[in-house]
């Protein structure tokens, strides 16, 4: 019996709960309804899905699993999950892994038909599922920070679940796009294609307004002079307590090299580009008297981190967001606010999200509710801007901004580290784009360092994927063969095209076969690299 056969919008076989004082199991009532004291988890099945709800008094609890139990053949089983936030090159379509911990959704294919399995996006908690060959069990992390939520009178309507079973003879791609349009009700989208210009991966920021207004006018001449403009994105290295590519925080002022971020973002549109603007929301670098000792929720050697789940501190991040979106920039670039929550990356967070041994000031909602409630925040402070989120929790984003950056940087210093987080981003979030947000798999760093051979191919696919494409190159290094290349790249990304599909991705976990725009096309991802490359190239991963 493969896992198509499991039906999860029905009554679970067991429910547990763990409190601060250990696990205990919930008694099951026909209705669907799980008591242990003033515990008690619903669960609601409707045509939407299995709603899970959770009302728990003064009792602090931390997590819910609930479990499906059935027999799973793996004889030719493929299973597929998604990451937390950014996916980190290793996504992959795999066997029965019991401890393989796959957050919000999984997707299977037995060789014949596809389905998918997961909660709807926007979940006021944290979920994961895990499979074996007795059943799926799914966790939802109800904590707020690191304690129990503590909800007294109020249900918490924890998620939804939802299923799909795919057609015979339907692709596993289009299942997988099918699915997460299911899963998102209300996407947020950009309405015209994304491209243009990002400085990180050249300058890692050191920059100044000069160099800012030179990078514009190339990105600028690049592009067609008919259609919509390009973006020129500043990154890291423009605030007021920037330190050459530190990534520091706020206050969110200029500095010597950025002494007018009004009067940049003004000459910016004058020579042909949209503005666009990088912050770090939740990081205030230095002493700032403007901010009181309650708003922070723990402190670092880098500065003070806010607690967003204060409403005085969502204001004020939400003032300087607009303050960015008054100066005149039209996209903004957020970044670090889940490792700035957690205290952990994507990748090691597995079945454990947060390793802040700190509380959030308002104890009574989730930390699920608490990131969505900071999303929505900047969201609405943005106005008509573009809103990318970097380092933004993937299933929590979505609904929420127009662009998610769906994987870990991509490099201008290393090919290895662009072919390995780069192409496997794009393949496996690729049936997202469109249904959760515009999927951003990170730039095209051209410098002497990254062989030119390879990145082209990058650049190729990131031009006809129907993806955003951001370009980071210093002009006075790009050579005249690569500024035609990339005109021609401009060209095929400022129009709406289908979005790119792999065709080897159930065997590899970095497809070089793709169909864009309707043509097949063929990679070669791992050819030689020239004489004299440098050693991180080889070895950037150890």
């Amino acid at each position: 019996m493969y896992v198509l056969a499991i039906d999860l919008l029905t009554i679970p076989n067991r429910i547990s709960v763990e409190t601060e004082s250990g696990w205990r199991a919930l008694s099951s009532h026909p209705s669907g309804t799980w008591n242990l004291d003033d515990i008690r988890v619903r669960t609601l099945s409707s045509s939407v899905g299995l709603t899970i709800g959770l009302a728990s008094g003064a009792t602090p609890v931390t997590t819910i699993k609930v479990r499906w139990e059935t027999s799973i053949s793996c004889d030719g089983l493929h299973i597929l999950g998604d990451h937390w936030e950014r996916a980190y090159g290793d996504l992959e379509w795999r066997g029965i892994v019991p401890e393989r911990v796959m957050p919000w959704y999984f997707l299977t294919f037995d060789g014949h038909i596809g389905c998918g399995y997961g909660v709807k996006t926007g979940a006021s908690a944290f979920c994961y599922w895990e499979l074996d060959r007795e059943g799926i069990t799914l966790t939802l992390d109800v904590r707020s920070g690191n304690r129990g939520v503590v909800l007294e009178d109020r249900e918490l309507l924890a998620a939804t679940v939802v299923t799909m079973e795919g057609k015979n003879g339907e692709t596993p791609f289009k299942v997988a796009q099918r699915f997460c349009a299911l899963m998102c009700d209300n996407p947020v989208l950009p309405t015209e294609p994304i491209y243009g210009g990002n400085n990180w991966y050249y300058a890692y920021g050191n920059s100044t307004h000069e160099k800012i207004l030179r990078d514009s006018g190339f990105i600028a001449s690049l592009a067609p002079p008919e259609g919509h403009r390009p973006f020129m994105i500043i990154d890291d290295g423009w605030q007021a307590m920037s330190g050459g590519g530190a990534c520091n925080g706020g206050p969110w002022e200029g500095n010597s090299g950025f002494p007018d971020m009004g009067r940049l973002a003004g000459e910016m549109k004058e020579i042909g580009v949209r503005p666009g603007l990088w912050c770090r929301p939740l990081l205030v670098s230095g002493d700032s008297p403007e901010i009181p000792d309650s708003w922070i929720r723990y402190r670092t050697a880098g500065g003070a981190i806010l607690d967003p789940s204060l409403p005085e501190v969502l204001d004020y991040i939400s003032d300087f967001i607009a303050r960015m979106v008054g100066w005149g920039y039209e996209l903004l670039k957020h970044d670090f606010t889940t490792f700035d929550l957690f205290g952990l990356w994507g990748f090691e967070m597995k079945g454990n999200v947060n390793a802040i041994d700190v509380p959030f000031g308002d104890g009574s909602r989730t930390s699920a509710e608490i990131v969505g409630n900071l999303y929505r925040a900047i969201a609405a402070a943005s106005g008509r801007s573009v809103i990318i989120g970097c380092n933004t929790v993937s299933h929590l984003a979505a609904g929420c901004f127009e662009i998610q950056r769906t994987g870990d940087d991509t490099s201008g210093k290393s090919w290895e580290r662009t072919r390995y987080m780069g192409i496997n981003t794009m393949a496996f979030r690729m049936p997202q784009h469109g249904a959760f947000y515009s999927h951003d798999a990170d730039c095209i760093g051209i410098t002497d360092r990254v062989s030119w051979k390879q990145n082209r191919q990058w650049l190729e696919l990131l031009a006809g994927s129907g993806t955003p494409l951001f370009v980071s190159a210093d002009p006075d290094r790009v050579t005249e063969d690569q500024a035609e290349e990339l005109r021609r790249a401009f060209r095929i990304a400022s129009q709406p095209l289908p979005p790119g599909e792999p065709l080897d991705w159930l065997t590899t976990t970095c497809p070089a076969e793709w169909i864009l725009n309707g043509e097949v096309k063929k990679f070669k991802w791992n050819e030689p690299m020239p004489d004299g490359r440098n050693e991180e190239d080889n070895h950037w991963w150890k």
